[in-house]
């Protein structure tokens, strides 16, 4: 049914239990995962008008990010690996992850999108949003909440 899932992680415990479930599902369809990674864009803090309060430069935050990413997605290839699942891994930086969540999947040509959510409700569900209620509201491929 499902030839390619696309499964975004952050590296939490909850993004891992929705790793693992991505991997059973993809096993059992014979389907391959597209493991990702959004990091959000270097923004200068408005202190940072004064040349001493920039701690490190935007090309040291992109190597620091980068380097989250990939041991977040070594280990998501890790796991698929051990379960005989076809992984690929793709990071992205970008101001709206939803977005690039979405954007992902069309680029990947994946059939799924497998995700995670905190299942925040009420006033803490309206202030903060979800990512997953975003990704939901605004995609036209189908998408697999695993709580």
């Amino acid at each position: 049914m499902f030839k390619k899932i696309l499964v975004p992680t952050d590296g939490s415990e909850l993004s891992g239990k929705a790793v693992d479930g991505a991997i059973d599902l993809a096993k059992i369809h014979g389907a391959s995962i597209v493991a990702m990674n959004v990091q959000p864009p270097f923004r200068v803090p408005p202190i940072a008008e004064m040349p001493s309060a920039q701690f490190f430069s935007e090309d040291k935050y992109e190597e620091t990010i980068r380097a989250y990413a990939a041991e977040i997605l070594s280990d998501v290839e890790n796991r698929a690996k051990a379960a005989g699942v076809p992984c690929e891994v793709a990071t992205a930086v970008y101001d709206q992850p939803w977005q690039a969540i979405i954007d992902m999947a069309e680029r990947k040509e994946c059939d799924l999108i497998f995700m995670a959510s905190h299942g925040r409700r009420g006033v803490a569900g309206l202030l903060l949003g979800s990512e997953t209620q975003k990704v939901l509201t605004h995609c036209k491929i189908p998408v697999l909440v695993y709580r």
